[in-house]
Formats: structure tokens, sequence, C-alpha cells
């Protein structure tokens, strides 16, 4: 399997080394080459496996023979060995033809434990197996620094510095990272928003000799194997409502894009998809992107549903890649426009393809609050707020009710006790496992939102310094 960069200038690249890169020298993302594709025979066998015999028979292709199968098998049992539910990702059912896949049962509740779980292993594999080191830098809206931090801690060849907006995101949240008192964790709460703090990470990476001297990689869903390892699970929930062979359709709750992109790939792969319901809070980007053809930034607004406060979802770009048959050309110069202007627009061939199969609804917290509230009283099942948008998506946006609409729900509701609390007076508790979660010492530095000042920290503090 090689790898492109979407910008088309950087060199083209096997897995280790787009593992390893995390973004592009151009400024680009990596994406295969050419999609591996399963057949319809191939696909209705996926029902007969487990998660776990699922996950090498997806992941495999894109590893190629960089990893040898015995041994990928092993990392992909042992990251699915800390979930606490027998089904790595269950599926319930919540109305007619409507289901909920709880992604949540990882070690930091949520959905980005699948991947980053696996994303730790693999690291460590290629970097012993090579003699290396990495400084790891990734921003976070809540989320993917715990599940990177718990995935990462520890380990002798991985030094981490995560990004996170200061005062934006949960206290469960925050003190998932900043109570990991690890050698190798660096905790850093950046003065600005989630863009901002994606922005500066992007900006570390294009500086060559810092990126170079630092050797950084990337855990943020800019790294290919973010994307992979999300994949198995839209195979896996069709699998299980039984519909492998007929179309099925998904609703995700979206900030940065990655998750849902996630499931384009699988539907590039042979997954039959009916659509895409792209959930969002007051933060409608995307929204008024499917509806218009057009992407214009505003200012972020702070919602009950944080990992969703962004204006700039990075992995957006990947899709405008395929739905421009790799024209990186083309696509430099879009991003160049939106970075500069703030804003650019499509033509309408490429719009027809996108609302082909994306559709868009944003939700505020009123409305996120109804949502939580109607799940709780009809089916007794608390979900957390970005959950429920993504939920109030899929309903407000389903074409063909004959058709199966699985929500994803991406984190546990125990994240968010707070939100959940205003929508249906009841706060969910932690697991037993998190019981000391508040009461734990914290550890991390507050910075303003400059990239001078966090390159200074970075290699001050770096066991990875030349």
């Amino acid at each position: 399997m090689k790898y492109i960069s979407t910008r088309g200038q950087a060199p083209i690249l096997d897995f280790e080394n787009v593992l390893l890169s995390g973004l592009a020298r151009d400024g680009g993302l990596y994406v295969p080459d050419t999609w591996p594709m399963f057949s319809s025979s191939e696909v209705k066998e996926f029902s007969s496996l487990t998660y776990n015999e699922l996950a090498l028979r997806v992941i495999q292709p894109f590893v190629g023979d960089s990893i040898e199968t015995v041994k990928l098998s092993e990392m992909i049992n042992s990251s699915y060995s800390r979930f606490t539910t027998a089904d790595t990702a269950p599926l319930k059912e919540i109305g007619k033809n409507e289901y909920l896949l709880e992604l949540f049962h990882g070690p930091t509740l949520a959905f980005k434990d699948i991947a980053l779980q696996i994303l730790g292993h693999l690291f460590d594999h290629i970097l012993r197996t090579r003699g290396k080191t990495t400084t790891i830098i990734g921003a976070t809206s809540g989320d993917t620094g715990s599940a990177a931090i718990e995935a990462m801690r520890d380990r002798d060849a991985i030094e981490v510095f995560m990004l996170h907006p200061y005062g934006r995101i949960s206290d469960v949240q925050r003190r998932q990272m900043t109570t990991v008192i690890s050698p190798n964790i660096h905790n850093i709460a950046i003065e600005g928003n989630f863009d901002d703090c994606q922005d500066l990470v992007k900006a570390m990476f294009n500086d060559k000799l810092f990126c170079d001297r630092m050797r950084l990689g990337a855990v943020n869903s800019i790294n290919w194997a973010r994307i992979m390892s999300q994949i198995v699970y839209y195979f896996y929930a069709a699998a299980k409502v039984g519909e492998l062979k007929n179309p099925i359709s998904f609703a995700v709750p979206t900030g940065n894009f990655g998750n849902v992109f996630s499931g384009y790939s699988a539907m590039c792969m042979g997954l039959n998809v009916d659509q895409f319901v792209v959930g969002s809070n007051r933060n409608d980007i995307l929204t008024r992107f499917f509806e218009t053809g057009s992407m214009t930034i505003q200012d972020v607004h702070s919602t009950l549903s944080p990992s969703m406060d962004i204006q700039v979802s990075s992995n957006f770009e990947r899709l405008l890649f395929e739905i421009l048959d790799h024209d990186g050309d083309r696509l430099q110069l879009i991003m160049n426009e939106f970075r500069k202007k703030g804003n650019f627009s499509i033509d309408n061939k490429a719009l027809e393809i996108i609302q082909s199969i994306f559709y868009g609804a944003s939700f505020d917290d009123d409305e996120t609050k109804n949502t939580i509230l109607d799940i709780f009283e009809k089916t007794g099942e608390l979900v957390d707020p970005h959950t429920a948008v993504g939920i109030a998506a899929g309903r407000a946006q389903r074409r063909e009710k004959s058709v199966p609409m699985i929500a994803l729900a991406t984190a546990h509701p125990a994240k968010f006790p707070d939100a959940v609390n205003l929508s249906v007076g009841q706060r969910p508790a932690l697991p037993k496992r998190l019981n000391q979660l508040m009461e734990k010492k914290e550890k991390f530095i507050i910075l303003p939102n400059n990239v001078n000042l966090i390159q200074s920290f970075i290699s001050d503090n770096s066991k990875i310094n030349p």
C-alpha cells in the first residue's frame, strides 16, 4: 500500500513512514493511493467475525508488509482487551430501525480509544524495530488527548505534548489528561480555542527544521492510522444489524470530520451506504457547506458539546481530495484560499456528488438537551450531548425510513455530567475505575497562543532534544 498527499507535492510513503510522519511535508494529509476493495461475498463473510477478527481483515491491507499479520493480530487483541464490555462496540436499538453504536467502552470513555489504543502499539512497535524515538504533539477538543495519553503513557520511545483549549473542555475531559503523572506526558493549556490548538500543531509540523530536529509524530486524525482503525466499526455495525448486503445509513456527531470520513472510507471499500448524516452544534460550518457548497469560517461558540466547537475540520480536506479525483494542485489552491480569506466554494458538479451521500443538520444547546431527555424518557438510556446531536441529525435528515439508521455514540455520558444533569436532572456516575479522578492532583501549564513559546517549551522539556 502506497500513500499520497492531498496537496500532491510530498513524497509517496509506505505505511510505516505515514504513521511516523503524520502531516505530509507539503502541508497535506496522507490517503491511500487506491482503496482496497472487498467483494460482496467477502463483505457478507464479515457477519461471522468477531470485532478483533474483522479489525484484522480491514486494517491489514493498509499496513501491508510493514507488520507481520500475526504481530498485527496480537496488537489488535491487546488493544481491545482493555475495553470493559465483551463486545467492543455494542449496538442498541433505540427506535424503529434506529440504532445506537456505543463506542465509549475503552479506557477513557470515548470513541477515540478504538483507534488510539492500536496507534500506541503501532508507534511502539515500529519505533523499537527501527531503534528510533519520536515527539508526539497533538491538539484536542477533549477526547483525543486523554485517549492518546492513555495509549502512549510510560513508553520510553515516545514523548507526548498535548495541547487543549484552556477552560473550553469539561472537567472530566481535562482531568483524564492532567492527572496522568508520567515522565513522558506533558499537558499544555492554550489560551484560545481548539482551532488555535490545531493551527499551532500544523505550524510546528510545517516548520521543517523543528519537525526534523524533534522528530515530530501526530496522534490527531491527520494521522492516517487513526482513520484506518475507525473504518472497522462501520463494517461491524452493518454486520450487527444484518445489513451487509442492503444499504445502511449513519448519523455521526462531527467536529474534525475524521470519524465520518472513516465511514466514507468504508463505503469506498465496498460497504453499501445510503447516506451519512453529519451532526453539528451551534458551530455549523459543515451544515452550511452541505447546503450551499460554500465553507465560511465564523466565530467559535462554546456549547454543551465542546468537542464539536470547531470551525476548521482538518479531515474535510481528505473528502475534497476524493471528490476532486485526486487533483492535488486544485486542492492546494482551495486550501490556500480558505486559509487566506476564511472561505471557499466548490462547483455545482462537486457539490452534487457530496450531496448525494452527505447531509448536515445543526442543533443548539436547548435542542441538544431536549434530545437527551427524549432518549432517556423513551429508552432509559443516558447519552452525552455529542451523541444527542448525532441522533437528532439522523432523525432530521433521514431520507428513507426503511433503511436502518445507526447513530454513533461517541462518549460516555459521565464525561459530560453537567450537560446530562441539565437535561434529565440526573448526573451519570463515572465507572468505578475512575472514582478518584476528581480528587487526583493535576499537572499542566497554561501558555499563550504563540507558536514560538510552544516550541521553546517542547524543546526544553523533551528528552528528544539533540
